[in-house]
């Protein structure tokens, strides 16, 4: 069954559906005929307005749960809110402070991230979501320090100051000198470059004989940058933070979805794929219940909006995931915010 766009709906209509789900997403629960006559002001019974109810639901925006005489909205319905009626709040000053102080945080850019993810997820009361793009770890320095005659510390400084390090086999004979030799040739000539790009220049020069190196030396660079690129494929791409805000009041009487919700995203490769899924244009997305598989039996939303680098190029996605009835009025403005202060932080 098609939506049907609002401008096909009574003035009378959208006033009863609009009060319907605001209700709803204020209180999590089926929404009665009194209670929308309150609300709407109105001059119908509630006879009348069962009425207007009993038509929304034969359009598919509204349902009538077995254990309740009220009515609540539909994926369906929720969507044509979102999309023809919704009235977005603008974050508050103190919200804005408080995601711009978190973004702010000193250290590796993989810290204020989930800073930030932290901070979104308080200010939204659902769980928060930042999905950080492989490989664009770049290098600053690389160091070899010999822990035993057959083992070295690798370490790997990146341009963000994040410190990296790895144990690596050292080749039979390996002088202090060789290490040393490694590590300076390695700076010089894989800064400023991602794991991927060093990864190739290397085996280039290697491959061209351009790489000054003797042999164990060669033998040792070429271990090091296996090591990392191999660490590099294996990082993770999604930081979630806030779990514990899906359940709340109205989420503890239905233990059942919000177990099948910390499922899903234990699933990390699932939702990194639906983020993805996020990355092309400007323009965030909302998925609502079960236009989406994944959160289909959770009957969750997802909020999500990539940001860029100065580039140009989207270098992540960041969203929340709640449940269908969170506040969208106020949350997708938050995200919004959100993606542009870590484009910010990433330019």
């Amino acid at each position: 069954m098609a939506t049907p766009p609002v401008t096909e709906l009574t003035d009378r209509a959208r006033d009863i559906f609009r009060a319907v789900v605001d209700s709803y997403l204020a209180s999590g629960t089926p929404v009665g005929s009194k209670t929308i006559a309150q609300l709407t002001g109105l001059s119908l019974s509630p006879a009348s307005i069962r009425g207007v109810m009993g038509e929304l639901e034969g359009l598919g925006l509204l349902a009538s749960p077995h254990t309740s005489a009220g009515r609540m909205p539909t994926d369906r319905g929720l969507r044509l809110f979102v999309d023809g009626m919704m009235q977005a709040m603008e974050p508050s000053f103190e919200e804005r402070q408080t995601i711009e102080a978190r973004a702010g945080v000193g250290g590796p850019v993989e810290e204020a991230l989930a800073a930030t993810t932290l901070a979104l997820s308080g200010l939204s009361a659902c769980a928060g979501l930042v999905m950080v793009p492989k490989r664009e770890l770049k290098l600053r320095q690389i160091a070899f320090v010999a822990l035993s005659p057959e083992q070295a510390l690798a370490v790997l400084v990146s341009e963000d100051g994040s410190v990296e390090n790895r144990v690596i086999a050292l080749p039979k004979g390996m002088s202090p000198s060789a290490l040393v030799e490694a590590g300076n040739y390695m700076s010089a000539t894989l800064g400023g470059l991602t794991l991927a790009d060093a990864r190739t220049r290397i085996e280039r020069e290697l491959a061209d004989g351009q790489a000054a190196l003797d042999g164990a030396a060669r033998t040792l660079v070429e271990r090091g940058i296996a090591v990392w690129s191999e660490d590099a494929d294996r990082r993770p791409v999604l930081i979630v933070r806030g779990q514990g805000r899906l359940i709340d009041a109205a989420a503890a009487a239905d233990l059942d979805r919000v177990r099948d919700l910390l499922d899903d995203l234990e699933g990390k490769q699932e939702v990194a794929s639906l983020l993805d899924s996020a990355r092309a244009g400007d323009s965030t997305r909302i998925f609502i219940g079960a236009e989406t598989k994944l959160f289909a039996l959770s009957g969750s939303s997802v909020i999500a909006r990539p940001f860029r680098g100065l580039d140009g190029r989207v270098v992540g996605v960041v969203g929340v995931i709640g449940p269908t009835r969170l506040n969208y009025a106020r949350v997708v403005p938050m995200v919004d915010f959100t993606a542009a202060t870590l484009a910010r932080l990433m330019g």
